[in-house]
C-alpha cells in the first residue's frame, strides 16, 4: 500500500474521531470557565494526546502496547466526572486524579481480569447510563446560551440553532452510511456554525490572535492536588472505560486475526494507564479506545497498523498548532449544545443497551439498576444529604457518580455473586421438576 493511499485513509481516521475529541475539552473548558487563550490551549494538548495515547496502544512492547490498530480520545463518562471535580476541588485536583488514576489502572493492568467480575453489564451500564444522564443538562444550557446571565440566554434564536444543529445531525445520520454517518456529529458542528456565521454569532478573532506555533508544557493550568473523591471518581470511570476497551481489544483482534491473550491485555490496560498518567501531566484527560474508528476499520476493510501511526503523526502535528484549535473555539454555544445533545443522548443509549442485556439475565438486576440509578441521581441533586456521616464516609457519598456505582458494584454482589441458600434450593427444586420437553421424550421412550 502506497504513502498516498496510506495518508488518506489516515486522514479518514482522523476525521472519524475528531469531533469527539474536541467536544469534551470544548464542554469541560466552557463549564469551568475558561478563557479563550486557555481554550485554545486545552484543545491543542487534547489533540495531540489522542495521537500519543494512540501510539502508546499501537506499539506492542514487553509491559506497554496490545498491538492492534486502535485510537484513543478521551471518553465521554470522564466529562461529567472532571467538571464535578474542577468545580468542588479545582483544577489541581482534576489532574491529581487523573494521574493517580493512571498509576492505579497501570499497578492493576495485570490483575484486571479478576477484578472485571465486580465490573459486568448491570454495574458498568448503570454508571453510564448515570454519567450520561447527568451530562444531559449540561447539552441543554448550552443549547440555551451557556451563560444564564447573558441577555439571550435562552431566546429562540439560540434554541433554534441548537435544535437545527441537532436535526441536521440526525439526518445526516440517518441518510449516510459507513464513513459518512461517522462523521455526522463533525457535520452539524461545521454547518451549524457557518449558519450562525451568517446570523452575526460566529467571532474568528481568537483564530486571528492565536500563534501558529507554540510548545506544550507541564502543568500548564497547575500544580496537580490528591484528594480522595476525586481519585475515587476518576478510578472508577478509568475502570468502566477499560472494560469499555475490553470489547474494542477483541473485536480488533478478531478482524485482524491477531491472537490475544491476559498478557496481551494487561498491555492494553497499561497503555490506557500510561497514556492518562502523561495526560495528566500535560493538564489533558484519561483516554480510552474510540469504538467508531473500529466500525470504520470493519466497513473499509483496511486493518494496517501504519494507518493509525500516520494518523497519530497528524494528530501530534496538529497539537502543535494554536491556530487549527482556535477554529474549534469559534463555535457557537448554542451549536455545541445541539451536538451535545446528540453525543450525550449516544451516552445514555449506550447505557441503557448494557442495561437490557443484564435486565434479561436476572430478575434481581433491575432492583440493583433501580437502587444505583436512583442513589446516583439524587445525590446528584440533593449533594448534602448525608452530611451527617462521619467526613471519612461522607465524602463517598456526597458524589453522584461514586455513590451510585458503589451501590451497583455492592448490589451486584448481594445479588448476584453470593449464592444464598434460598436461591440454590429454589434451583435444586426447578432442576427436580418435569418441563414438558422431559415429558415429551420419555413418553417417546416408552411408545418406542
Amino acid at each position: 500500500m502506497n504513502k498516498l493511499k496510506l495518508t488518506t485513509l489516515g486522514l479518514q481516521h482522523l476525521l472519524a474521531m475528531y469531533a469527539g475529541a474536541i467536544l469534551v475539552p470544548m464542554i469541560i473548558g466552557n463549564a469551568l470557565g475558561f478563557n479563550a487563550k486557555q481554550l485554545t490551549y486545552l484543545v491543542s494538548i487534547d489533540i495531540m494526546m489522542c495521537g500519543v495515547a494512540t501510539l502508546l496502544q499501537v506499539m506492542r512492547g514487553k509491559a506497554f502496547g496490545i498491538g492492534l490498530p486502535l485510537v484513543l480520545g478521551c471518553t465521554f463518562t470522564a466529562v461529567m466526572p472532571i467538571i464535578s471535580i474542577g468545580t468542588d476541588y479545582g483544577l489541581g485536583s482534576i489532574y491529581g486524579a487523573i494521574i493517580a488514576s493512571g498509576v492505579i489502572v497501570v499497578l492493576i493492568g495485570g490483575v484486571f481480569g479478576l477484578l472485571v467480575k465486580l465490573f459486568p453489564p448491570i454495574v458498568t451500564g448503570s454508571v453510564v447510563t448515570i454519567i450520561g444522564i447527568t451530562l444531559i443538562p449540561v447539552a441543554f444550557n448550552n443549547a440555551a446560551g451557556g451563560n444564564a446571565d447573558a441577555a439571550d440566554y435562552g431566546s429562540a434564536e439560540n434554541v433554534l440553532l441548537a435544535l437545527g444543529t441537532l436535526l441536521l445531525i440526525v439526518l445526516f445520520y440517518r441518510f449516510t452510511k459507513g464513513f459518512f454517518r461517522s462523521i455526522a456529529i463533525l457535520v452539524g458542528l461545521i454547518v451549524g456554525t457557518f449558519v450562525a456565521s451568517m446570523l452575526g454569532k460566529v467571532s474568528f478573532q481568537n483564530v486571528a490572535d492565536a500563534d501558529w506555533l507554540h510548545m506544550v508544557q507541564p502543568f500548564y493550568f497547575g500544580t496537580p492536588e490528591f484528594h480522595a473523591v476525586p481519585i475515587i471518581t476518576m478510578t472508577i470511570v478509568a475502570i468502566v472505560s477499560l472494560v469499555e476497551s475490553t470489547g474494542s481489544y477483541f473485536a480488533l483482534s478478531e478482524m485482524t486475526k491477531t491472537p490475544i491473550n491476559k498478557k496481551s491485555l494487561a498491555r492494553g490496560y497499561r497503555s490506557e494507564g500510561l497514556a492518562s498518567i502523561i495526560g495528566g501531566i500535560f493538564n489533558a484527560f484519561p483516554y480510552t479506545a474510540f469504538s467508531q474508528n473500529v466500525g470504520l476499520m470493519q466497513l473499509t476493510g483496511v486493518k494496517n497498523r501504519s494507518v493509525i501511526v500516520i494518523m497519530s503523526i497528524m494528530l501530534i502535528i496538529l497539537g502543535f498548532l494554536p491556530k487549527v484549535a482556535a477554529l474549534v473555539t469559534i463555535i457557537p454555544t448554542p451549536v455545541l449544545g445541539g451536538a451535545m445533545i446528540a453525543m450525550f443522548g449516544m451516552v445514555i443509549s449506550q447505557g441503557v443497551k448494557m442495561l437490557g442485556r443484564a435486565v434479561s439475565e436476572s430478575e434481581g438486576n433491575t432492583m440493583v439498576i433501580a437502587c444505583s440509578l436512583a442513589m446516583g441521581l439524587g445525590i446528584t441533586v440533593q449533594p448534602t444529604i448525608f452530611n451527617f456521616l462521619p467526613e471519612k464516609v461522607s465524602i463517598l457519598t456526597s458524589n453522584g457518580i461514586v455513590a451510585g456505582s458503589l451501590t451497583a458494584i455492592i448490589m451486584n454482589i448481594i445479588f448476584n455473586m453470593i449464592p444464598w441458600r434460598r436461591d440454590v434450593k429454589e434451583v435444586d427444586e426447578m432442576a427436580t421438576l418435569e418441563t414438558p420437553e422431559l415429558i415429551e421424550k420419555q413418553a417417546v421412550s416408552i411408545e418406542k
